[in-house]
């Protein structure tokens, strides 16, 4: 971080005593000179120096008298307020008295969107450890990666997806206590004796919440340390001032906890304005649209393909009760956009976020809307675009996006944090133009990121997967447009001798790729080449497969 006070701004530029016992994310923070600026200069961003996210946004929720308001809607099990509180404070309890856990220790979480899910994490606040939430969808060795990354030590899963967890943890035996929730687990038959009260940890404001883990464009996983304070500003700036909640709103959507869209949108953005989420009960835009249904949604989040797949079940269900929807994850086509409110009537909330900023920091939202365009910056965020020497570019020329805010990158013990971060500004590797009144027009990725339905996804992870196929001699990974998904995966594959391109073989190699990392890295597309095109050197020319 540049030392020092900017003038006119409150910068945080000393860490407070920390509450943890376990000092791991700490002691792993990267360097300070290589820190964002983190700046505070909103009223409602002037945070005390103890602060635990869970006590601000589920006990003084409570406290408000809103404990009989409806906290969270699902298939399976609703819960108000009061009861989510009690339900996190008697596992808070478990946490400590029969795992063991102690302030700063790393806790694995590992389920779908649900109440059990979404109990955990208020839970893991409260003691004040690190929730380490991933995808479900993740395989063994992709967990293991998390787990030896962050030196997890215990986990709580859900039951289905319980087997990867512990075949990760043969492999990283740090991860040596693994609990599951459900009704016949030994934990849920413990949790009725357990107190309805817990004294929450007295965590510090840059103590770390939660480690949110992306792979960028190598492929191996980067740890995104987000302090407590980190959690209430997601709420604080995008949540309060690009949502502006009314007191009846239920939000609803598809991204999963594992994504900062996700936490934000379905856990911290409805505690915090003291409203609902209603959570669909499988994965699927079928059941999406019969969440929205049955609970009578108003606020929807997903990414822009969600709003595609939306419009097709229009005529089909009942979706009458949105009255606002966010698309984030990935650039929102202009086309997408008009479609949907022709559709509709309502007009999407674009909006570009980043796991290393925690979530939104630009969005088209309370302002005339400008389709095509992402939108102006949140208040409490400042960008501007640089060019290559580092200076700002003039207004109408394409640059580098840089974001500074109350949120920033802090890679835990990664070499890649001084790419991420120059001069204390973010540098998210989008190329955007910004037009004289301050919106920002999307232009392309200026790496090798695939983005695709909303999930980043590394190509190298992809090729990786694709060559411990005994027929693949070589193979390339990029991102191809697609009219229905904007962007996929697509392969480029060089056989071995004796195996014959075709369909066949290329929906075997989708199929591996599947079984061999999360089922939503797959290529969707496969071409099968002669050889790649290379430089002189050797190097692999991915401009010319694009």
């Amino acid at each position: 971080m540049t030392a020092g006070r900017r003038v006119g701004e409150d910068v945080m530029t000393e860490l407070q005593p920390s509450g943890h016992a376990d000092r791991f994310t700490r002691l792993n923070l990267p360097p300070r000179e290589q820190w964002p600026d983190l700046v505070f200069d909103l009223p409602e961003l002037a945070y005390p120096d103890r602060l635990n996210c869970g006590t601000e946004l589920l006990d003084r929720t409570v406290d408000k008298g809103l404990g009989d308001r409806m906290a969270v809607y699902s298939k399976a099990r609703s819960l108000t307020y009061a009861g989510l509180l009690a339900e996190a404070n008697r596992l808070a309890h478990y946490l400590v008295d029969e795992m063991g856990i102690i302030p700063g220790n790393r806790v694995l979480l590992h389920g779908p969107n649900g109440v059990d899910l979404m109990v955990a994490w208020y839970a893991v606040m409260k003691t004040g450890a690190v929730a380490v939430t991933t995808m479900p969808m993740f395989r063994a060795g992709e967990l293991a990666k998390v787990i030896a990354k962050g030196q997890v030590g215990h986990a709580l899963c859900d039951p289905a997806l319980v087997e990867a967890v512990r075949e990760a943890a043969r492999s990283e035996p740090v991860l040596a206590r693994i609990e599951c929730w459900g009704e016949d687990s030994e934990l849920a038959a413990a949790l009725p004796g357990k107190p309805a009260d817990f004294d929450n940890a007295d965590t510090a404001r840059d103590d770390v919440a939660l480690l949110a883990f992306t792979s960028g464009t190598t492929g191996q996983p980067k740890a995104c340390a987000h302090f407590h304070s980190s959690v209430l500003a997601m709420a604080d700036t995008f949540g309060r001032h690009g949502l502006v909640p009314d007191s009846d709103e239920i939000y609803t959507g598809t991204p999963p906890f594992a994504f900062t869209f996700g936490l934000g949108a379905f856990v911290v953005f409805p505690a915090r304005a003291g409203i609902a989420v209603a959570l669909p009960d499988k994965p699927g835009f079928d059941a999406l649209c019969e969440c929205i249904e049955t609970f009578k949604a108003t606020t929807l989040f997903t990414a822009p393909m969600g709003y595609r797949a939306l419009m097709a079940n229009w005529d089909t269900h009942d979706l009458s009760s949105l009255r606002k929807c966010v698309s984030a994850g990935e650039h929102l086509p202009a086309a997408i956009s008009d479609a949907f409110h022709e559709c509709s009537g309502l007009r999407l909330i674009d909006g570009i976020g980043a796991t290393e900023l925690i979530h939104i920091f630009i969005a088209g939202s309370g302002e005339p809307v400008r389709v095509g365009s992402t939108g102006r910056v949140v208040p409490g965020y400042q960008a501007r675009l640089i060019g290559d020497d580092g200076d700002e570019v003039p207004v109408g020329e394409v640059g580098r996006l840089a974001v500074r805010g109350p949120t920033g990158c802090l890679y835990l013990k990664d070499d890649r944090q001084a790419g991420y971060v120059q001069d204390g500004w973010n540098l998210t590797g989008d190329l955007f133009r910004r037009d004289e009144d301050g919106y920002f027009w999307y232009f392309s990725r200026a790496d090798d990121l695939i983005v695709s339905s909303g999930y980043n996804i590394a190509g190298p992870e992809v090729e990786q997967a694709l060559l411990t196929h005994p027929a693949v001699a070589e193979c390339a990974v990029v991102g191809a447009p697609d009219a229905e998904r904007g962007t996929i995966v697509k392969a480029f594959v060089v056989l071995k001798a004796g195996h014959c391109a075709g369909e066949t073989l290329a929906c075997a190699l989708q199929d591996h790729v599947k079984a061999t990392i999360a089922p939503y890295k797959y290529p969707r597309a496969v071409a099968f080449l002669d050889s790649l095109p290379k430089t002189q050197t050797g190097k692999l020319q991915r401009f010319k497969l694009r």
